[in-house]
């Protein structure tokens, strides 16, 4: 199967990419390995992107993949394992089938990065959670912990202070990282206690987690906070593994393009939140989508 675009990743970029790749008469393929929208799917509400104030990140999502899909854009959802240059342009590989593209828009965007802590690994699925919006409900009226100091651990303290009995918000810094109006929201919730300059070491329990033992960052302090299940938002990790040999990247792992997305590889280009870039947010995703999409355009051409 041959493809003028072949996008991988269905996020926020790559479907916008989609969107314009079809616009212009190109026969366009995105593969996605879950679920379409990305990361932007677990948020309860968009509240900072043009136009669409209050709505959720799923419902976001699927108006936009069905949008690609309406104009023409071949949905495949299968895990690209293996990205190669050949003859003319790509070969993509599957499990078990293979596809060709000349040119390939790479928009995999970032992996949940881990607090690398002895019982992390142990108790995931039993008490530890990437992921506010998909397991908050299961601590209604009990307590929980959320670790990191961005966007995402604040947003994620929010949403579980209307939920569980207490929430307790550990950074290991003095000050949080997040957008100022999420910390002054923080403050109005009686139920979030901020657990500053402390650094979790240890995820305790027995069949599930009861507590997080943490330590000052500055200091030898240790205790252990009693809680039913940890929330760990300690950033992210760029998904740039299947592109490796391809393209440039930096010491964190992020793709260096161009202001066109472009990378060292002719007829490969970069979208989203995994490429170089000041800021990630769901807008520059979707505004990466139609550069990437518009240069490839202007390759074909």
């Amino acid at each position: 199967m041959d493809y003028d675009v072949a996008i991988i990743g269905a996020g926020a970029a790559g479907l916008t990419a989609a969107i314009y790749a079809v616009r212009a008469g190109k026969k366009t393929a995105v593969f996605e390995k879950l679920v379409a929208g990305g990361q932007i799917v677990n948020t309860p509400k968009i509240s900072n992107y043009p136009g669409t104030p209050g709505i959720s990140g799923a419902a976001w999502s699927q108006a936009l993949e069905k949008q690609a899909s309406d104009l023409g854009a071949e949905m495949i959802y299968d895990e690209v394992l293996q990205l190669e240059q050949v003859d003319n342009g790509f070969k993509l590989s599957t499990e078990d089938e293979s596809y060709t593209a000349r040119t390939v828009i790479v928009a995999t965007g970032l992996n949940e990065r881990k607090m690398e802590v002895p019982g992390e690994a142990k108790f995931i699925g039993r008490g530890v959670s990437f992921c506010a919006t998909c397991d908050g409900s299961f601590y209604k009226d009990k307590t929980v912990a959320v670790v990191g100091g961005g966007n995402t651990a604040l947003s994620d303290a929010l949403y579980l202070s209307d939920l569980a009995k207490k929430v307790y918000l550990v950074h290991r810094r003095a000050e949080f990282r997040g957008e100022f109006a999420l910390q002054e929201k923080i403050k109005t919730r009686k139920n979030v206690e901020l657990v500053l300059g402390y650094m979790p070491i240890e995820v305790v329990g027995d069949k599930r987690v009861t507590g997080l033992k943490i330590r000052e960052r500055e200091g030898t302090l240790e205790k252990t906070l009693g809680v039913d299940g940890i929330f760990v938002a300690v950033g992210k990790i760029p998904s740039n593994q299947l592109i490796a040999d391809l393209v440039e990247l930096d010491e964190a792992g992020y793709a260096i393009t161009d202001d066109k997305c472009g990378t060292k590889t002719p007829g490969l280009f970069v979208a989203g939140d995994g490429r170089v870039k000041e800021l990630r947010q769901l807008v520059t995703a979707t505004a990466d989508g139609a550069v990437a999409a518009s240069s490839a355009i202007d390759f074909l051409a």
